[in-house]
């Protein structure tokens, strides 16, 4: 029996309700089977070995997709048999002969071996078949890494080989599907808006296709529907519909496929996102029946956590909780588990089962690992960043060869000048000529390097300040999603354990009998309050509510005690300054503090902001015992590291004045930097 994760040649994914797509599953769209039945009389009757091997080689895959093992092990025999006299298709076989491993219950870390080493001996060919192959291969493992979890590395093969790879043979459908799969990267990471862009730019591959055939279709299918179901994520119901019309018109020809479990799973959470709860449970009826014909688990339980939600919603706990004891005890992905946790918590709190909330509670907390998860998105967004900054500096190296090509062509024409001079050295007036069609040609010359000068030097800074923009907003968004999942979830959960305790103990202790749980009731209380302080900490919400001014004075009052004193002195500081601009200034002070707070050793702290027309000053001034500059300098601290991009982000300049009687740190920024 071949392994229930197949992703054979090409592939899709799409994970549960809510959660990352680890899992993958080969959909696609045929009629039937006139097409292959034909490939097969063809290749038989091939007389090209080469030929025949490649075709033979695909007969075989073909065939071990059906799990017809016989004929996979008869039609890769004769590929392997064709393929004899070139050392090429030989190891092109590799390939082909490694997909057996599916049928092995190490699958994974098998084809993962074999795939590295076969994609090393397929690196000394420069044909587009072998090529082909490693695009594959890379994908393949990309997935791999995804089914672990490891969503950096995956992103990384996928942006920095499969897809430079892919475009050298300008294969636009093996394109499309790599970026379909970086659009699922993001589709993980929450990042909905990334998710959809990278949507659009596999859709634009797959439309650059001469001849459509079923298997790029479905391809296009794939990425419509997570396409739509971005858009339903960010409540822009009317675009997902027309995503989800499209792959209708798509797959409506094909009513056997197995592609209709995806679709119906797809359209169903589109009626549940509207309320159409009746409809819903009709479409994910028709995807269930898709899904256990084909035997495609990750849809069956996609579909189960969305019918649960319907049923929360109808207040019908029990059936919810039925389906999410089964998920969670079935489910292969950690994530889906952790959902499942959430909603129990969210059931029996509604149920006011305190014991089951405790229960679920602890199991959601012990999985939770937020450090990694924040990791792993900044790593995500970083690696889009370089990989858009690779892409400009190939562009600055074309245009570099461009100006030396040029540059050759002036060398020449001197060349061309002299030996006419030399030969036509009577022809005077003609030498003149030359002589001042020459100059005229360098001068041209000079001022197109000029101007190419200036022209890479633009694209140079507008491409980091692209990055640094993107690193800066990935980075508020992420501290924003951590504080509303600290502060509405994890920070809700306690506080209505600590409810739930309170009603309960009034109910049944006596304070003067039971000291010791008010003591631990009063802990839990405190460890809510300091949850919702690292929250609001994370994301300000007087800076929001409030503006800038006030955000500022917060933060001086935050880190003043008893013994450090925090004074903050505001001087027209405008009110309509944009919002972006406020968040960079409030890090760049909050980061300053904390240096001075954590380092300095101060007693007196002084912050003072002042304003004039576009240009805002910073000043930090303590009585500690300063350092070295050289040493700030030198320091590969990531708060420090954030500070000076977020300055030159802003385009602005930082004085440091320290010894051992204090420190003065004075900071000018232009309030319209970005704007």
């Amino acid at each position: 029996m071949i392994n229930k994760y197949v992703f054979f040649l090409l592939f899709s994914v799409l994970g549960s309700y809510k959660a990352s797509a680890q899992g993958s599953y080969f959909y696609y769209l045929e009629k039937k089977n006139s097409n292959f039945d034909s490939l097969v009389a063809a290749t038989n009757n091939e007389s090209i070995d080469t030929v025949k091997a490649l075709k033979s080689y695909q007969i075989a895959a073909t065939y071990f997709t059906r799990q017809d093992i016989e004929n996979y092990n008869k039609y890769l025999k004769q590929g392997i048999s064709s393929a004899s006299k070139s050392q090429l298709y030989k190891d092109i076989g590799l390939y082909y002969q490694s997909l057996i491993n599916f049928t092995r219950p190490d699958v994974v870390n098998l084809l993962e071996k074999d795939f590295t080493r076969i994609e090393s001996i397929l690196k000394k060919y420069k044909s587009k078949e072998a090529k082909k192959i490693r695009v594959i291969m890379l994908q393949n493992l990309s997935l791999f890494k995804r089914m672990q979890s490891k969503e950096v590395e995956s992103m990384n093969i996928i942006i920095t080989k499969a897809i430079p790879l892919a475009q050298s043979i300008g294969d636009n459908e093996l394109i499309g599907s790599l970026y379909k799969g970086v659009a699922l990267s993001f589709y993980n990471s929450q990042d909905f808006t990334k998710a959809i862009e990278h949507c659009n730019t596999a859709e634009s591959f797959f439309n650059r296709l001469k001849k459509q055939t079923p298997q790029s279709k479905g391809f296009l299918g794939e990425t419509l529907l997570v396409k739509a179901e971005c858009l339903m994520r960010e409540n822009k119901m009317a675009e997902a519909k027309k995503e989800l019309n499209k792959t209708y018109a798509i797959i409506k020809d094909y009513p056997e496929s197995n592609f209709h479990s995806f679709y119906f799973s797809t359209l169903g959470y589109y009626q549940m996102k509207l309320g159409n709860f009746s409809e819903a449970f009709k479409d994910f009826d028709l995807g269930l029946n898709n899904a256990e014909k084909y035997k495609n688990t990750a849809i069956i339980e996609r579909i189960n956590l969305f019918k649960q939600k319907i049923y929360r919603e109808m207040k019908d706990y029990h059936k919810s909780n039925e389906i999410l004891a089964e998920v969670y005890k079935t489910s292969p992905y950690k994530k889906n588990k952790q959902e499942t946790l959430k909603e129990l918590v969210r059931n029996f709190t509604a149920l006011k089962d305190t014991a089951n909330v405790n229960l679920y509670g602890e199991k959601l907390i012990n999985s939770i690992d937020s450090s990694n998860t924040v990791l792993i998105h900044q790593n995500i967004a970083d690696l889009e960043a370089r990989y858009k900054k690779a892409e400009t500096e190939r562009k600055i190296d074309r245009l570099n060869k461009e100006k030396i090509q040029k540059q050759l062509e002036v060398n020449k024409k001197d060349s061309y000048l002299w030996i006419l001079g030399l030969v036509l050295l009577l022809f005077l007036s003609l030498l003149i000529f030359l002589f001042l069609l020459y100059r005229k040609n360098k001068k041209l010359s000079e001022q197109k390097e000029i101007n190419l000068q200036q022209k890479i030097k633009d694209i140079q800074q507008k491409e980091e300040l692209s990055l640094t923009k993107a690193i800066l907003e990935g980075e508020e968004r992420e501290r924003e999603r951590i504080a509303k999942d600290l502060h509405d979830g994890l920070g809700g959960m306690l506080a209505g354990v600590k409810i739930n305790f309170s009603t309960w103990s009034s109910n049944n202790l006596e304070a003067d009998q039971h000291k010791d749980f008010y003591k631990i009731l009063n802990q839990l209380d405190h460890s809510v309050t300091e949850l919702r302080h690292v929250a609001r900490n994370l994301m300000p919400e007087s800076l929001l509510n409030f503006g800038l001014e006030t955000a500022l004075k917060d933060l001086c009052d935050f880190y003043t005690r008893k013994d450090l004193e925090v004074d903050f002195q505001p001087i027209n500081i405008s009110k309509n300054i944009p919002l972006s601009i406020q968040l960079n200034i409030y890090r760049i002070a909050q980061e300053l503090l904390t240096n001075s707070v954590k380092h300095s050793k101060a007693t007196n702290i002084l912050l003072q902001c002042s304003q004039s027309e576009e240009y805002f000053m910073i000043t930090v001034e303590d009585n500690g015992k300063g350092f070295k500059e050289e040493d700030f300098k030198k320091s590969k601290s990531m708060g420090l590291h954030n500070l000076k991009n977020r300055v030159n982000y802003l385009k602005g300049k930082m004085e440091i004045n320290s010894d051992h009687e204090g420190t003065i740190i004075n900071i000018e920024l232009n309030t319209y930097a970005i704007s």
